[in-house]
């Protein structure tokens, strides 16, 4: 948010430097950013002064340039070439001197220079009003008044207004300071506890009356809920032009264009005040009606963009007889608004419900000035004064008539705050103890009325703009950020409490795998826990009714709880692509969001992404792709790790995987792994292969903690490997060879390992053939021949049985 120092001092009579504000504004909550210097004409005409021009004669080598000598207010007049038609001795011009930085409509610098034109030197430059940015014309130079001063700095004669413009870094909560006068109040308050005591200025509205009653507009609040006050009031016979320089350069400093004279001071009382305005032109008002009620779903309606929209049953807005003119709270219709040909006009000034407006803002993906503030929650008692404060500013610039009596339209007013302080609880939170008098006259610089006053504490009435104080926390939060956080004392003493932990909090076993993924080239992401409801479509598994959907969305891509880490890891996974980052081993912990029966379900998980060449490339090996098998050594690490090595292995096909394996213990699932379908991917713009793991964390957390490590001695005796060849069906797996031998031989069988695979040539069809390596092992003794042969025979045999298996 933007705020103008010289529009502030209008409020409260202040000389600091604007940086000793800026402190002080920090200081009380609302933390400056930054401060820009604003100049009503772009460099300030720095190096443009008053010339008069001596001799005026025509270029002897160009028939459009004229020879001039111009005094410049120096010891000697210089000699300028100029072609404006217009330039004639004995004139007042604005001479640009040599050096001088000017600057196009477009904002582009360009700086005067000593130079010759067809062969004449030219030492300065005579300017048209749009070359000094004061214009538009071009048609000559400008012809100053012949009083002026030799010499004198244009930016005197011109009046260039310099201010400096704090960018402030406005908390939500902070909707009372969200425009000058609401700044104005806070900093009042600071100076106070500096034992500076300013008056608070507040523009005057005594003037105001009615002209005639020629033009009434009915008001019909329907929807009294959404609008709980509507004002408004007609104005007539205006002319509507371009604003006063005072009022764009207003506008202009903290970044607003200026548009004509009645938008321009709805959008300055806006800043001013804090309250959002809307002109309708009244003769578009369809039987002098204005109705503020939803309208149907569905309905179509052009804003004032161009653009047209469906709207939703729950969008209030503003109509007329016949049609809808404006969304309330959030952008006006296009054919309802301010022209050039505009006479006549109704002036709406009202407090509308901030969460209804939030919800439309962010359904119609819009946000606007008037839409910033409602959603926050602006002051409702200060709607009639706003309203009349605009009134007074149209007609004193467009020479309107006020043409009715203010419309007040608010039936349930909306009170103040009722809260009880105890001063113990302000020591606790603060941390030492403020004198009581400082407290109550903090509090009754912020507008916070004091009821009654006890030895415990006080009754205080909070009024309805400060809708983030509600509770006695909230209150003294005030009273610590006005009466300065570094007047608070620090203590010499540290207190810490040790935490009685186990080896298996959740936290250590995070950081342990974390730490682990991180040394094998992982890195961690971090994605919002907020999605998009549309990824449901890609999976059969979410359910569109396992979602939990946010009351109060920031835009429709954030509008539910994720209910799988899969996409927004995608979304990562395609970001770094497209910045051609293509070889990626991602990994995150996060939770997923799910709604059974009305019971909300969050569920710990840990997402591995692989994707691109395993390593980066290097001038000794290959580059490799990663693939299936170093997904799965890195799941199997991850749960080894943890001591988790009894896993049952399932193949398995899903909507979002094409290839993948189940790995679990007993009935506990731990993980599903595998290559993410090209379909999925396709939704993303991914064109290379995506290798994904969904660890149900929980499930891993729970088999954790039963797991201990054990040691042993390094077996004295030798192991002895024996290898088979095996002709199998291309039906069967490896794990399937595995469980068999496992079965066959508990005690002895140490280790097996597939080592070659073989498919195609010199093979029967639906063959393949396996070479497997079985390593045995007594602990006690060295094993023999006979038994080796012994157990080698029962694995064929078995092989033979179980598999149809035979060697080769």
């Amino acid at each position: 948010m933007k705020i103008s120092y010289n529009w502030l001092k209008q409020f409260i009579n202040i000389g600091w430097a604007p940086e000793k504000t800026g402190e002080l504004l920090t200081d009380l909550g609302l933390e400056i950013e930054g401060i820009e210097t604003f100049e009503s004409v772009k460099g300030g005409l720095e190096g443009v002064v008053v010339g008069k021009v001596l001799t005026c004669v025509q270029h002897p080598n160009a028939d459009r340039l004229k020879l001039t000598t111009v005094d410049i207010g120096q010891d000697e007049p210089v000699q300028i070439v100029c072609g404006a038609p217009n330039v004639d001795a004995g004139q007042k011009v604005p001479v640009a001197t040599i050096g001088t930085t000017l600057y196009t409509p477009e904002g582009e610098a360009w700086t005067i220079k000593k130079g010759k034109i067809r062969g004449e030197a030219s030492h300065g430059m005579i300017c048209a009003e749009d070359e000094l940015g004061l214009g538009k014309s071009h048609d000559g130079i400008m012809i100053l008044d012949d009083k002026l001063k030799i010499g004198a700095p244009a930016s005197e004669v011109f009046k260039v207004e310099r201010d400096a413009v704090f960018e402030i870094g406005l908390t939500p909560n902070r909707a009372d300071a969200m425009s000058h006068y609401g700044v104005a109040r806070d900093l009042k308050a600071g100076l106070l506890q500096q034992d500076i005591n300013v008056e608070l200025i507040t523009p005057s509205v005594s003037s105001y009356h009615v002209d005639s009653r020629t033009l009434k507009v009915d008001v019909d609040v329907i929807d009294k809920e959404k609008a709980p006050r509507y004002c408004g009031v007609t104005i007539v016979n205006l002319k509507v032009e371009d604003s006063p320089s005072w009022l764009q350069n207003r506008l202009k400093a903290i970044g607003l264009a200026p548009i004509n004279n009645v938008v321009d001071a709805t959008n300055y009382v806006l800043h001013e005040l804090g309250q959002p305005l809307h002109a309708f032109d009244a003769s578009k008002i369809s039987e002098n009606k204005i109705v503020v009620k939803t309208v149907d779903a569905g309905t179509k309606f052009t804003t004032l963009d161009g653009i047209e929209r469906e709207l939703h049953e729950d969008d209030l807005m503003i109509c007329d007889a016949e049609k809808p003119l404006c969304i309330a709270g959030v952008f006006g219709g296009e054919n309802s608004g301010v022209t050039e040909h505009t006479t006549s006009i109704f002036l709406e000034s009202a407090y509308f419900n901030p969460v209804s407006i939030r919800k439309t803002a962010k359904r119609h993906g819009l946000n606007t000035d008037a839409s910033f503030r409602f959603e926050r929650g602006i002051d409702p008692n200060i709607t009639e004064y706003a309203l009349k404060r605009a009134t007074l500013m149209i007609c004193d610039i467009a020479g309107g008539e006020i043409a009715s009596d203010v419309v007040d339209m608010y039936p349930n007013k909306i009170e103040d705050f009722q809260v009880r302080l105890s001063f113990d609880n302000a020591k606790k939170l603060i941390g030492e103890e403020i004198p009581r008098e400082t407290i109550k006259s903090i509090l009754t610089s912020l507008d916070i009325k004091v009821n009654n006053v006890t030895e415990t504490g006080l009754g205080l009435t909070v009024p309805a703009y400060r809708n983030d104080v509600l509770r006695e926390a909230d209150v003294i939060e005030e009273i610590l950020r006005v009466y300065g956080y570094n007047k608070i004392g620090t203590t010499e003493k540290l207190n810490a409490s040790i935490a009685n932990m186990t080896k298996f909090e959740d936290f250590k076993v995070q950081n342990v795998i974390g730490n682990q993924l991180a040394s094998q080239g992982f890195f961690e992401i971090m994605s919002n826990s907020l999605t998009t409801p549309n990824y449901i479509s890609l999976s059969e598994q979410l359910k569109e009714e396992h979602n939990i959907e946010m009351l109060n969305p920031l835009s429709n891509d954030l509008g539910v709880m994720r209910q799988s880490l899969l996409f927004s890891g995608l979304e990562a996974v395609a970001y770094n692509i497209n910045r051609r980052r293509q070889d990626l081993k991602l990994f995150e912990f996060g939770k997923t969001y799910h709604q059974f029966n009305g019971t909300r379900d969050e569920q710990k998980h840990l997402a591995v992404f692989v994707s691109g060449k395993k390593v980066d490339e290097r001038w000794n090996a290959q580059p490799q792709d990663s693939d299936f098998f170093y997904l799965k050594g890195t799941v199997e690490a991850v749960l080894e790790r943890l001591g988790l090595n009894n896993l049952r292995s399932a193949p398995i096909k899903t909507d979002v995987l094409s290839e993948g394996v189940s790995l679990s213990v007993g009935k506990l699932k731990m993980v599903d792994f595998g290559l993410v379908k090209n379909s999925v991917l396709k939704h993303f713009g991914i064109s290379q292969p995506v290798l994904y793991a969904d660890f149900n964390w929980d499930n891993v957390l729970q088999l954790a903690q039963h797991n201990s490590i054990s040691f042993k001695d390094i077996p004295k005796y030798p192991e002895v490997r024996r290898d088979f060849a095996l002709l199998i069906d291309d039906t069967v797996n490896f794990e399937d060879i595995h469980t068999i031998a496992r079965q066959t031989e508990k005690q002895l069988l140490k280790n097996i390992n597939l080592f070659d695979v073989y498919e195609g040539k010199n093979l029967p069809d639906g063959k393949k053939s396996y070479a497997v390596s079985f390593t045995l092992q007594d602990e006690n003794k060295t094993l023999t021949d006979k038994q080796i042969d012994k157990i080698m025979k029962k694995l064929q045999t078995n092989f033979e049985t179980k598999l149809g298996a035979e060697l080769r």
